[in-house]
């Protein structure tokens, strides 16, 4: 993939898989706007691809407000004159049970997640329609969000509004040749090391550089940061521009679409349903094989 010419900010860039990302689109020729909350980490990315001989700079800041966003957007155009790719990937996480769960954690991964990628969305397709040539919008789902997870209302919410938001904005933003489509990512992170199936593997990839096992690359499909971010390089190119409105799982030695929601059984009642037609009727027609909820908890 040649990106040589374009311009991507990557939210998040200063570790993990921002970090993937950065070095990923650097390396394929981009210039690159890292952004991160922890100003040491963004400059180290900044250092890391600049060793590499690629262009970057940082802009540190907290996602979330229209601020931020329109300086990550500035700060593209000021230091390479464009902007043709949006990487929404900060988050954080604050796990509990419903019950346990305060206004105040809701509010804060609301607020980084599905905020952070609205705001930073809609700063950059504003350049971008400007510009004219089109664009690409990349942003970040979860398992969690197409399929829900314990302890995570927030999370999983946030993450399930975005995926709503990119079949959302890939019509909207269609005739300007933006493209919108989201990665669900599975990967070595800080994150997936609080799975107890996942963590030694983690553990031994981080301090030791042991391979993870085929049992997790295709059994699991759960790879390393870089695995994950061959993906964005591709929504990035010119290769994708027929690629939108699509959530694009990968991991390990899988790559896959995850489905949109959609009905998957139906039943008619002339006149309508009363609710004892429904009772009735439930157990032997659309309720006859319910959906799954929840991640999978994994097979190793």
């Amino acid at each position: 993939m040649d990106l040589n010419g374009k311009v991507a900010v990557v939210t998040g860039g200063g570790r993990g898989l921002g970090l993937a990302y950065a070095k990923a689109l650097a390396a394929a020729g981009a210039a690159v706007v890292v952004n991160d909350l922890d100003a040491e980490a963004a400059a180290g990315a900044v250092e890391e691809i600049g060793a590499a001989g690629g262009r970057a700079v940082a802009e540190v800041g907290a996602v979330g407000t229209a601020e931020t966003a329109e300086a990550l957007v500035a700060r593209a155009v000021d230091a390479f004159g464009r902007l043709d790719a949006m990487v929404t990937n900060a988050g954080v996480l604050r796990d509990r049970v419903l019950w346990k769960m305060s206004d105040e954690d809701f509010d804060t991964v609301v607020r980084v997640h599905l905020r952070g990628t609205f705001t930073c969305v809609r700063a950059a397709v504003a350049r971008m329609r400007e510009q004219g040539g089109g664009g690409r919008v990349i942003v970040a789902g979860s398992p969690a969000g197409q399929r829900g997870n314990f302890g995570q209302t927030n999370y999983a919410a946030a993450k399930a509004g975005i995926a709503a938001m990119v079949r959302t904005w890939a019509m909207e933003l269609a005739k300007a040749g933006i493209t919108a489509n989201a990665v669900i990512p599975v990967a070595a992170t800080a994150m997936t090391r609080t799975i107890p199936a996942f963590a030694p593997h983690v553990d031994a990839l981080e301090r030791h550089g042991t391979p993870l096992p085929d049992a997790l690359r295709k059994g699991e499909g759960f790879g390393t940061p870089e695995d994950v971010a061959s993906l964005v390089v591709y929504l990035a190119s010119d290769a994708a521009a027929a690629v939108t409105g699509q959530c694009v799982g990968i991991g390990g030695d899988k790559l896959a679409l995850w489905s949109h929601p959609q009905e998957v059984s139906v039943a008619y009642a002339d006149g309508g349903w009363s609710a004892d037609a429904i009772a009735a009727a439930w157990p032997v027609t659309v309720g006859r094989v319910p959906e799954t909820y929840g991640i999978p908890a994994p097979r190793i």
